[in-house]
C-alpha cells in the first residue's frame, strides 16, 4: 500500500465522528422533493452540499436551476489533462416520512441506536453522497487526487428525475467525463460486498377496454353483451404461457442470452429460493422455466400486472356489467430490448387476440432501455479490487431487477458507463418508516472509495 493511500485512510479513520456529525446535519434537513411545502428545505440541502464542495476546494461550484428543483455542480481538477475524469452522481432529495406514527424516533432527527443511525434519507441516499465526499476529503487533505472529479447532485430523483435528462443534454460539455460513479445502490449484506453491473429497463402501459356506452344491468344484458372485464382478464391471462414465458409476438427475439461464465457468476449470489420466499412472504415462487430466481429477477424480461380496475368494487353487491375495464402493465426489459419495439409487440398481440365486441386502446406511460457494463472495464475492475481490499473477499456481481433512468441517460447523452455501487443494506428500509444506515458498513464504504480512486491511478 502506497504512502498517500495509507495517509488518506488514516485521515478517514481519525475523522469518522465528524463525518457522522455531518451526516446527521444533512439528514436533519427534510428535503422532500414531492411536496412543495418543503421547497425551502430542498434549497437548504442544495446550499449545504454547495458549501461542502467549497470546503473541499472544489471549483466552479454552482446551484443550477431547473424547471423543478436545482442541481448542485462542482469540479475538482488535478491539473493533469491525461488523468481520467470521474463524474460523481447523487441525489439529495428524500421520500416523505409518512406515516409519522410508525417512526420510533422523529424522521428528521437522526438518532443512533447501536450500530445504526435512523432518519429519512440516511441510506437513500444522503449517506451515500457523503461516502464519496468523505473519501475525497480524506485524499485531498493528505495528498492529491489521482483523477479529475466532477459532482452532479440532483434534487428530483425521488419523483422520477423529470428534468435531469434535459439538464444533462443541455450541459454535455460541462459534464463530459470518462465514466460515472453512482452510489445509489447497495450491497447484499454487511459481509457481502456487491457490484451492480446491469439494470433492467422499463416499458409501462395502461390498457383500456370499452364495451357498452355505460354500465348495464347484468340480468338484462349478461350473456348478450360481452363484458369488458371478462375480455380484459382473458387478454391478460394469455400474455403468459404454461412455461411462464411472455407471449407477445417477437418478445424474446432481441433478448441477449446468458453465457455460462455469467451464469456461474450469478450463481454466487446468495439469492436462492429461500431468499425470495423469506423476503416476499409468498407461499411459493413462480416465473420462467429454465432459470434460477437470481437470473429471472435480473437477467430475464418480465410482464407484470400492476393494477386492475373495473365495475363495482364497493361493499356489498351490485349486479352490474361494467362498461370499461383497465389494467396497468409494466415490463422489465433486458439489454437489447427496445421499449418502442415492445409497445409494437403489445399492439400486435391485442390486434390478434382482442375480440371485435369491444374497443381498446394502449397508452404508453414510461419507457427506458436496460443497461449493462462490461465487467472487465478498468474502472469496474478498480471498484471490484477496492471492495476486496476492504472486505477481504471477492465481491459478487449482480444484475438489478429495477431501473435507474440516470444510468441510461448517461450512456445515451454523455456516452459514458456507470459504476453502480453503494453501501446501503437490504434491511435499511429505504422509503419506509425507521429508515436506517449501518455505520460499520458506511465506514467501510468510505475506505472503499479511497482505495477506488488510488486504484484508478494504477
Amino acid at each position: 500500500m502506497t504512502e498517500p493511500r495509507e495517509a488518506a485512510l488514516k485521515y478517514a479513520h481519525e475523522n469518522v465522528e465528524r463525518f457522522l456529525k455531518d451526516l446527521k446535519e444533512l439528514a436533519s434537513i427534510p428535503s422532500v422533493s414531492t411536496d412543495l411545502i418543503h421547497k425551502e428545505d430542498i434549497q437548504r440541502a442544495a446550499n449545504w452540499l454547495a458549501a461542502r464542495l467549497h470546503a473541499l476546494g472544489a471549483m466552479n461550484v454552482q446551484i443550477m436551476p431547473t424547471p423543478g428543483h436545482p442541481v448542485v455542480y462542482g469540479e475538482l481538477p488535478t491539473g493533469n489533462s491525461k488523468a481520467a475524469t470521474v463524474l460523481i452522481y447523487g441525489h439529495y432529495d428524500v421520500q416523505p416520512a409518512e406515516p409519522l406514527e410508525l417512526w420510533e424516533s422523529p424522521a428528521f432527527e437522526p438518532t443512533q441506536r447501536g450500530e445504526n443511525i435512523y432518519a429519512r434519507g440516511v441510506s437513500d441516499m444522503k449517506g451515500q453522497v457523503l461516502v464519496s465526499m468523505n473519501a475525497i476529503e480524506s485524499i485531498v487533505r493528505t495528498s492529491q487526487l489521482p483523477v479529475n472529479v466532477k459532482f452532479l447532485f440532483e434534487g428530483e430523483e425521488e419523483i422520477g428525475s423529470p428534468h435531469l435528462g434535459s439538464f444533462i443534454a443541455e450541459h454535455k460539455v460541462l459534464l463530459a467525463s470518462d465514466f460515472c460513479l453512482n452510489l445509489d445502490a447497495g450491497i447484499l449484506g454487511a459481509d457481502i460486498p456487491s457490484i451492480t453491473y446491469a439494470l433492467r429497463g422499463l416499458a409501462y402501459f395502461e390498457l383500456r377496454v370499452r364495451g357498452p356506452a355505460h354500465d348495464l344491468h347484468s340480468g338484462s344484458f349478461g350473456g348478450v353483451v360481452h363484458n369488458p372485464a371478462q375480455v380484459l382478464c382473458e387478454l391478460i391471462a394469455g400474455m403468459h404461457d404454461e412455461r411462464g414465458r411472455v407471449t407477445l409476438p417477437g418478445f424474446y427475439d432481441s433478448v441477449r442470452a446468458l453465457d455460462p461464465e455469467e451464469r456461474a457468476e450469478l450463481a454466487r449470489l446468495p439469492m436462492g429460493e429461500d431468499y425470495f420466499l423469506r423476503n416476499s412472504g409468498a407461499p411459493a415462487l413462480d416465473g420462467e422455466e429454465g432459470y434460477t430466481p437470481a437470473e429471472r429477477v435480473g437477467a430475464r424480461p418480465t410482464l407484470e400486472v400492476n393494477g386492475l380496475l373495473s365495475g363495482f368494487t364497493g361493499e356489498g353487491s351490485k349486479t352490474v356489467l361494467p362498461a370499461t375495464a383497465m389494467v396497468k402493465i409494466s415490463m422489465r426489459l433486458v439489454p437489447d430490448q427496445d421499449p418502442d419495439q415492445v409497445y409494437r409487440q403489445l399492439i400486435q398481440y391485442l390486434e390478434a387476440k382482442a375480440p371485435n365486441t369491444v374497443r381498446w386502446e394502449v397508452i404508453p406511460m414510461a419507457g427506458s432501455p436496460a443497461s449493462i457494463a462490461d465487467r472487465n472495464l478498468p474502472s469496474l475492475v478498480a471498484f471490484r479490487d477496492a471492495l476486496q481490499q476492504v472486505w477481504g473477499k471477492r465481491p459478487v456481481f449482480k444484475r438489478e431487477g429495477g431501473s435507474v433512468p440516470v444510468v441510461t441517460q448517461m450512456q445515451q447523452l454523455l456516452g459514458i458507463d456507470s459504476i453502480i455501487g453503494g453501501f446501503g443494506l437490504p434491511d435499511d428500509g429505504a422509503h419506509a418508516p425507521n429508515e436506517k444506515l449501518h455505520l460499520p458498513t458506511w465506514y467501510h464504504g468510505i475506505d472503499t472509495i479511497i482505495h477506488f480512486f488510488f486504484n484508478l491511478k494504477n
